[in-house]
């Protein structure tokens, strides 16, 4: 079972790289829709990771343009360490909270915003009661508890809005953490926020629902207490617009005011902000009346621990470490300036678009093939993820629209690198397809330093050892000359195939098919170069001029055989000529005494003659001596040397072998 499904996969590959090959229009198309399948399944499986991945480095729009202007209409009044050092630990006593209220009336704050659940009755509540009542305006918090374990029913809910159905709102809880009745004039609004994954609030709902009433959230509940809104009416609804948010909030009583939501209800958290453009005074401070009273008159004041002993800590992303109260902070920046973040309803369509256009970018730039492709495929999987990030960060600073960038950079780098895997595999296979082809017309190690070396026109060449075979097809002219072209190949090219399988089976390789000749070579000048080239003339004598060579030849032509020459010596192989137009070649003494020795054979009617520098490494096979002969061209006579006759056998083979003579031609 196995072994069949390995061979299924096997096949599978070899299908998909040929088709890839001989379509490669459908290879790019089937890399780009695998990046996208690819895309969309790493989204599914790592979704918490890649989405902590978007939020931290979409956010760094905030923190590279940060708005560092001071805050006027806000100040935040810290129960700080020093605080906490004068007045003791916390929570404090009803009577300081109310001396803390009572200084902040009297510096003529508008609004006061107080970041804290008064959960339990204490001595002290009637004092700070009468304080909250006789400020401009007020707010408290209480906490309805989302995804907890433990069932928690604490005070008096009150303060929820009306208009807005519990079905609308995704928040809802059956928990929560509420000031005491004792409190239930005084308006409140919660304090509960979305924790992603990395710690971080990013999202804060706008109404949790709790026993099938709406609660707003603190922030809301502040610009209802400031904007003097006694009508606590909202309307929630789904935007029509393609550039607006997936849902709104409107005060019913102040209709200008639009607050953006998500799908689910969420109000989006803006770090536009850097964290000192907000002003801090400490709460001991203003107890004490040391501080000045511009920064405090005619604001609203958020009151909320900053000690980081309390335990009201969350990350940001300017800090790892930043009081909660900031979060309240900057809700309420965004919605005085009516600057809310939000994702418009198209950022899916948006995304896809560009998806879409990376695509076609990198579907033409693997189509140029070659170094545009090789150099412009890893360019574009670094260029176009920044440039879909570049893109949000622009959207998120100048329009508050957080639209996101991780999909289209995903998948450009998946598309990128599998395309690139394409090409190189393209590129590998043509190399491949022409190192092969290189090779069938020289020998290997020279197709080999030829592919992998760059053209010059100088003369790149070295000494050697060799011998060399040089066998030729006597009265080939004749039959050429007698024959058609194609009968003449077809010989030529038995012969070429012959001699090669011969050559190679006895250690040597094929130097060049010269004409109807070929030469081979051996490495080195001693006796076993010498004992493998002879034992490759000896077969090729035996299985090709008295095997396969027909001795009844056609009218008026003398039969074809076989004639090989061998001699060892000094030899230069290597490439000369232009860099347009290289040949690769071996000069030599030796190479011409081959040729010569290989002619004589006609001459001396002997199918193979030996050079007496090869015949001394062969003096153990009882070669005969021919005489001294002058070669045609040289100058020095050179002895040569035949083996024992080699007994025919035409006869022998014939029975085994289907010959034909092949008809036809001129007669």
């Amino acid at each position: 079972m196995t072994t069949d499904h390995t061979s299924r996969l096997s096949r599978l590959k070899d299908s998909l790289v040929s088709t890839m090959r001989v379509m490669p229009r459908s290879g790019r198309l089937f890399m780009l829709g695998l990046a996208a399948a690819l895309g969309a399944g790493l989204m599914m499986l790592f979704g918490d990771s890649l989405n902590t991945l978007e939020q931290r480095l979409g956010e760094l729009g905030w923190v590279l343009r940060a708005d560092e202007s001071q805050e006027q209409r806000l100040t935040i009044v810290a129960i700080d360490e020093k605080s906490i050092a004068e007045l003791g630990a916390w929570p404090w006593s009803r009577v300081d909270m109310a001396r803390l209220t009572e200084a902040l009336n009297d510096s003529g704050v508008q609004l006061q915003i107080h970041d804290i659940v008064y959960s339990e009755p204490a001595e002290g509540d009637d004092r700070l009661l009468l304080a909250l009542t006789r400020s401009n305006a007020a707010a408290i918090a209480h906490v309805p508890v989302l995804q907890s374990d433990q069932a928690i029913r604490t005070g008096l809910l009150s303060h929820a809005v009306s208009g807005a159905a519990c079905q609308q709102i995704a928040a809802s809880s059956g928990d929560y953490l509420a000031p005491h009745s004792g409190f239930a004039s005084v308006a409140k609004g919660h304090i509960t926020p979305i924790i992603s994954s990395d710690g971080a609030v990013r999202k804060v709902p706008a109404l949790i629902c709790v026993d099938d009433r709406p609660y707003p959230a603190m922030a809301l509940t502040a610009m209802m207490q400031g904007l003097g809104l006694d009508n606590w009416s909202v309307t929630l609804s789904h935007s029509t617009s393609i550039f607006g948010p997936a849902r709104v909030l409107q005060f019913d009583a102040y209709p200008g005011l639009e607050v953006p939501l998500d799908e689910s209800g969420n109000m989006l958290v803006s770090y536009r902000k850097a964290p000192e453009s907000y002003q801090a005074v400490s709460a001991i401070d203003v107890i004490n009346g040391v501080i000045d009273q511009e920064l405090l008159a005619n604001t609203w004041v958020l009151v909320g621990a900053t000690a980081f002993g309390i335990g009201d800590i969350v990350p940001t992303p300017f800090s790892g470490v930043a009081p909660g109260i900031e979060i309240q902070a900057r809700i309420l920046t965004s919605l005085l300036d009516d600057a809310m973040p939000f994702t418009p309803r198209f950022a899916d369509q948006y995304l896809g678009l560009l998806t879409v256009v990376f695509a076609v970018l990198l579907f033409a730039l693997a189509g140029t093939r070659g170094r545009i492709a090789a150099y412009g495929l890893p360019a574009a999987a670094v260029l176009l993820p920044i440039s879909a990030f570049t893109l949000h960060l622009q959207m998120l600073i100048v329009n508050n629209l957080w639209i996101g960038w991780l999909y289209p950079s995903l998948f450009s780098m998946l598309a990128a690198s599998l395309l690139l895997l394409l090409e190189q595999r393209r590129l590998r296979s043509e190399r491949s397809r022409v190192y092969n082809n290189l090779t069938s017309y020289l020998p290997g190690d020279v197709a080999r330093k030829i592919a992998y070396s760059l053209p010059n026109s100088s003369i790149d060449a070295r000494r050697c050892d060799v011998t060399l075979l040089s066998a030729d097809l006597r009265n080939f002219s004749a039959f050429g000359e007698a024959r058609p072209p194609e009968e003449a190949a077809a010989v030529l090219h038995f012969f070429f195939t012959r001699a090669n399988e011969i050559v190679q089976r006895h250690g040597g390789r094929i130097q060049e098919f010269k004409g109807d000749g070929i030469l081979a070579v051996w490495d080195g000048q001693n006796a076993e170069p010498a004992r493998r080239a002879y034992s490759a003339a000896r077969d090729m004598l035996v299985e090709i001029d008295n095997g396969m060579l027909s001795e009844r030849p056609p009218s008026g032509l003398e039969p074809l055989a076989v004639g090989i020459g061998i001699e060892q010596g000094p030899a230069l192989a290597g490439s000369i000529g232009p860099a347009s137009r290289r040949t690769h070649t071996l000069l030599g003494d030796t190479v011409t005494v081959t040729f010569r020795i290989q002619e004589m054979t006609t001459d001396l009617a002997q199918p193979l003659l030996i050079g007496e520098c090869a015949a001394r490494q062969l003096s153990d096979f009882g070669l005969q001596s021919q005489g001294s002969f002058l070669l045609s061209g040289l100058r020095i006579p050179h002895c040569l040397f035949a083996p024992q006759p080699i007994a025919s056998a035409r006869g022998k083979l014939a029975e085994n072998l289907d010959l034909r003579v092949i008809k036809g031609g001129r007669k």
